[in-house]
């Protein structure tokens, strides 16, 4: 998901019986598994949502009915990774002054219902609470520049483009990394363990990482690695500096396979980062939503092409179906949200099957109404097909990434290519 989206999303919260063979590596199942340990087989599944009243366990909050009741349905897929979008210049408007407990009305884009909570400080309790009990390890993505520490506008930009989709400048990058320690201060304050990080969201994206290249043509050799790689280096000094136990992943890359003079393909921008930084991380996200070209393939031959000596586990930290676009409309057809659920069941068991793929991530609970994948309507009053499909892949029904994958869980499906 762009940032564009992303930016609006978090301002309208405030307004077979067979196991396949293992893989190498994975993810651990739980915070009291180490990297040293042999790694986790099949397919581990987590969401992102960013309103804190349905991440609360049930019963801890009085909340509204309608919230009460997805919240419920959240719990009893049981994720066993929560995606957390850190949107900077709405959490640090002001240099060295970051506000954790913006009160947010709990509306989706102005739309109703609406349950109020603190932010960011609530978001990181009810990641806490869930985590004592189980699964939620955390994934903490970074996206966005505040004005006050972009670079000047370069290169091949988009009309209109803002400060916020430029690169931090270099003098600013103590700024980034002073942010970093101060939501892991947050996190220690509620016991909230944020145990992986990933420096930028979408940073093969304009909207995200302006520009992508120095003249618009896309035979122009592409900057934002460049721009990715300063950013990254920054997350891994705060992150060796900074008390606990936190890992580094890469990537985050839209679901872009061929190059344009305003974006980088998959393969290009893994390619043109740095061996070292390459190499150093153990796990690759990947953004990939279901009826648009799976994009594994693209992510393994970029990363190949640095012969690292361990090979990266694939965590797919955005997918789901509907109408991944901005401003496209979701069918009303339930036969042909069956036929999409069952797309995502086909897709599940594909990713399960690959080796390379560890880890799925549906892209929100509540549906963005300009952005229409997510699991439940934006007024609350119903759900989609999918929502049992994800249930039936989470932790309260597969313990273990390794468990055969479910039936599926989508009702009479359309014919193939229905949707």
């Amino acid at each position: 998901m762009t940032v564009a989206v992303l930016g609006s999303a978090l301002a309208a919260c405030g307004g077979s019986d067979q196991k396949k063979p293992q893989k190498t590596p994975a993810p651990p199942a739980s915070r009291s598994v180490t990297r040293a340990e042999k790694p986790l087989r099949g397919l581990a599944v987590g969401i992102t949502e960013p309103n804190a009243n349905f991440v609360f366990p049930p019963g801890m909050r009085q909340l509204p009915p309608e919230f009460a009741r997805w919240a419920k349905e959240l719990d009893a897929m049981r994720p066993g990774f929560y995606r957390m979008l850190l949107d900077w210049p709405s959490l640090e408007p002001q240099p060295g002054e970051p506000n954790f407990e913006i009160p947010q009305t709990g509306c989706l884009r102005g739309i109703p219902p609406c349950a109020s909570f603190k932010g960011l400080r609530d978001q990181m309790a009810a990641l806490a609470a869930q985590q004592k009990r189980g699964g939620f390890q955390a994934l903490v993505v970074i996206a966005g520049t505040p004005e006050w520490a972009a670079r000047p506008a370069s290169g091949c930009e988009r009309p209109q483009t803002a400060a916020r989709s430029r690169a931090p400048r270099k003098d600013q990058l103590q700024a980034y990394q002073r942010f970093i320690g101060e939501v892991l201060r947050l996190a220690d304050q509620e016991g909230a363990d944020l145990r992986y990080w990933s420096p930028w969201n979408e940073p093969n994206h304009p909207y995200s990482l302006s520009p992508q290249r120095p003249r618009c043509s896309s035979d122009a050799k592409a900057v934002a690695p460049a721009r990715y790689a300063e950013l990254a280096g920054a997350m891994q000094s705060a992150l060796d500096q900074a008390p606990g136990d936190q890992e580094m992943v890469l990537g985050e890359l839209a679901g872009l396979p061929r190059s344009r003079p305003y974006t980088s393909g998959i393969r290009e921008f893994i390619e043109a980062l740095p061996k070292d930084l390459v190499c150093s991380a153990t796990v690759w996200t990947q953004h990939g939503y279901i009826g648009g070209v799976n994009p594994v393939d693209d992510v393994e031959e970029g990363l190949a092409s640095f012969s690292c000596p361990q090979k990266h586990a694939i965590w797919m930290t955005e997918t789901g179906v509907g109408a991944a676009g901005l401003g496209r409309k979701r069918s009303a057809s339930e036969k042909k949200q069956r036929g999409t659920c069952a797309a995502l069941h086909r897709r599940l068991v594909r990713w399960y099957d690959d080796e390379r793929v560890t880890a799925a991530f549906q892209y929100t609970l509540r549906e963005d109404d300009v952005f229409p994948v997510g699991l439940v309507t934006t007024d609350l009053k119903d759900s989609y097909p999918s929502l049992d499909e994800w249930k039936a892949w989470g932790q309260a029904k597969r313990p273990r990434p390794d468990d055969p994958p479910p039936e599926e869980s989508c009702g009479e499906a359309a014919p193939p290519g229905a949707h």
